[in-house]
Order: C-alpha cells, then structure tokens, then sequence
C-alpha cells in the first residue's frame, strides 16, 4: 500500500512538473509594436530600417570575429566558468548559416531563444531582452542580414561541462529566468522614454550591467546595479549619484554614446569600447537621447565603487613632478616612463581629452580590474573617421609591474589604496 502510494506521489509529481514545465515556458505569439525611432522610422525600407536595429542590437561584435574580414559569420568564443560558447554564423548562407530559415524561424530563434531545429540556445545570446522587439523589427534585421553576401563558416562545438551542455535543460532555465512578452509603451510614460526603453532592450544594456543570481539569471529588482563581464567590470549605470551616473547630466551621458567619453566621466574601453564601436554613436542624436532618458530613470541601487576620488581642480592645480623623487614608488617610477607623456601627473590628459582619467570609475576602483586590464590589452575606439587607442603593455610589463602600476594609478588619480597583486593579474590576464 505504502509503494502504491508513493508511486501514486512520484506520478502526480511528474505531472505537476510538467505542467509547470510548459506553463513557464508558454510563448508569446503576439507580433507586438514599437515605439517611434527617429533612426529606424516606420516608413523606411525593411533593408534600411533592419540596418539600422542591427547596429542598435551591437550584433556584429558578438557574430564576427575581429580582423577575421568575415562580418557575422561566427565563431567568436564566450569563455564562461563552465566552458566556452561560440558565436553562431547569422549570415545567409544556407550550409552553415541561416539562409534556409524561414520567417518563423528566425523570429522564434531572436525572441524565444529556439533554434530552426527546435533546440534551445544558450542565453549568452539575449533573446531574454530581444522577446520585447516587434515581429516586423526582428523580420527587418533579417531582411538586413539576407541582403548581405553569405559567408560559409561552420561554428566550432561549444565545449561546455555537463550538465551545462544538455541544451534541453535550458528549458528549466527558462522557466526560472525567461519571460516571453513583447514591449509594451507605459502610458504614464512619454514617448522619448518609452522609445529609450526599447533601444536599451534591442541594445541589452542590462544583460551587461545587471548583477546574476546563481543560476546566471539577471538579478530582477538589481537592474543596472553593475557586473563584471568577460574580465572587465560594467559599472553601475542606476540613478544613484554615489555609485551610479546619477550625478551625470542628460548631456554627459548622450555625449558618452555618441564619442565614447564625457568630460569628467571617463572613456570607454573594452567590450564598451566595442558597443561605442559598432552600436551606440550610430544612433540618431534622438535616439541616443531618448536612450540616456530611459537609463537615468532606472531606480538607484547601491555598490561597490564611489567616485570619490581628488576633484578636478586640485588635479588641475597639482604640480608634481616625482621623476626626480627617490621616494616615489615602483608603480609611479613606470608611470614616469611609460603614461605620464599621455595623461599627465595632474590625469588631465595632453593633446586628446580621451587620455583625461579625472573622474573615472576605473581609478576609483581600489581592484583595479579595468585599469589592469587597460594596461595588459590595450584601447581602442574608432569614432566616425577618427582612431583614438592606448597600446597594450601586457607583453612588455611583469604581472608583478602591472599590479605596481594600476596601484600607482588609483592612488594618484582616484585618492584610494589598490589591491591589485602580481596573482591577480595573472589570472587577469587568461581571460
């Protein structure tokens, strides 16, 4: 009687969980509607528009391999800690790409994470943000992508441990960390808002920025609090004035998308350099700033970095010149050599603003994970027609000199005492 009865359990169990299973994961099957964009106007040819969402979305950084000359072909890795996930090809070729996928294809791959084949993808790439895009968006990316040359290029296997490799299991996935449901305007909202926060959606900000639970879902009620990708930290980018942009003005943040720096704020670098790059200063001024509006609305959560280091008139006024000086540390002495012609003892920076390190997150930092990773990879930005960059001086520079260096860094310019250590930057510098 007892095993029936348990047997009787462990059926009912399954059925529940079943149940669950595919409630959780139920689609969304509305087209859905978008917002005005000045950049991608309702009118403009399918080919043109799509351009334009597929710049917005910062597709090419994650589908082309850099210097490969072989624009979304794939093959890029994502080294995650339970292994490493490539880049799938999104070029039209129908042997190795998705020529051959049709319309419901493609706009349940971008906004329900599910294959033509019908196997989920991994949330390394965002449908959990592009599920709010308009079926007619999705469908003009891919008018985009088909009108391009195909490029015929099989993706590496993903080399992933178990049981990250079972792609069935990201059904459960889902049902924990995945909604399916298009945009919705918020009424209460106005327009430059609304259209900001389908540009933040179509350009995933807060799959960077947002802090993951343990199973590497965003951290729902921790939207913008800041994370670390890919070695590198996506700062806060809430409202709070401590640790967020909320002392930014509207300004300094459309500036920041459309050059890549604001005075007093900092340049970007690494994988924002790249979003900077191929995504944010190619949208209209309009978008940008219906897009800054959205973001510095986003409620302010507290973290781990304060800009509180020297303000910039005392910068300004400093008139050291420590070359000279026995005293100064190891860091400061390879400052002396190999920055100080760029940025300056006082951080102003000398001929280009993008050298300026007054006010940036990254010397505030006492890890020092962006400054270090500056050092080891270098920076680059390519602005309009103009190349701004920093060399790298990862091969050229001791694990042991890199962490003296970025030490030197945040003390000098961010007033806080480093942590950095010859261990940390070589870990730093496997990824």
């Amino acid at each position: 009687m007892r095993f029936r009865r348990f047997s009787i359990a462990i059926v009912v169990l399954v059925i529940l969980g079943g149940i669950a299973y595919f409630v959780l994961n139920r689609t969304d099957h509305a087209d859905g509607t978008a917002p005005a964009l000045v950049g991608a106007p309702a009118t403009a040819d399918p080919v043109a528009r799509g351009a334009y969402l597929t710049k917005a979305a910062d597709c090419i950084a994650c589908h082309t391999v850099p210097d490969s000359g072989k624009e979304y072909a794939g093959g890029l890795p994502f080294k995650l800690p339970f292994g490493t996930i490539y880049s799938s090809n999104i070029t039209a070729d129908k042997e190795t790409g998705i020529g051959d996928w049709s319309d419901d294809d493609f706009v349940r791959a971008v906004r329900e994470g599910v294959r033509k084949d019908g196997k989920r993808l991994y949330p390394a790439f965002p449908y959990t943000a592009y599920t709010s895009l308009s079926r007619a968006d999705v469908l003009a990316i891919k008018a985009y992508l088909f009108s391009l040359p195909p490029v015929k290029q099989v993706t590496p296997d993903n080399d992933l441990s178990f049981p990250f490799n079972q792609r069935w299991a990201m059904g459960f996935w889902n049902a924990l960390s995945f909604k399916s449901q298009r945009f919705v305007a918020d009424a209460s909202k106005p327009p430059q808002w609304n259209a900001g926060k389908y540009l933040a959606d179509l350009g995933h900000c807060a799959e960077c920025h947002t802090p993951r639970n343990l199973a590497f879902g965003v951290k729902h009620g921790s939207e913008f609090a800041g994370s670390e990708q890919e070695g590198w930290k996506a700062y806060n980018i809430s409202s709070d004035p401590r640790y967020g942009i909320g002392a930014w003005s509207q300004q300094d943040l459309v500036t920041y998308f459309r050059t890549g720096h604001a005075d007093g704020r900092g340049s970007a670098s690494g994988p924002m350099a790249e979003v900077i790059n191929y995504s944010l200063q190619h949208l209209a001024p309009e978008d940008a700033d219906a897009l800054a509006t959205y973001v510095r609305s986003m409620p302010p959560q507290k973290g781990d970095i304060e800009v509180t280091g020297k303000p910039a008139a005392a910068l300004a006024a400093s008139n050291l010149a420590p070359a000279a000086d026995a005293t100064l540390p190891h860091g400061g002495k390879l400052f002396a050599g190999a920055c100080a012609s760029c940025h300056q003892w006082n951080g102003i920076g000398q001929e280009t603003h993008y050298a300026s390190l007054v006010g940036t997150r990254g010397v505030n930092d006492p890890s020092g994970t962006n400054v270090s990773q500056i050092l080891l990879q270098g920076s680059k930005l390519h602005i309009g027609d103009t190349d701004v960059g920093m060399p790298a001086f990862g091969r050229g520079y001791s694990d042991a000199e890199i962490a003296a260096l970025t030490n030197f860094v945040v003390r000098q310019f961010g007033d806080k005492q480093g942590t950095v250590t010859a261990g940390d930057i070589a870990k730093r510098r496997q990824l």
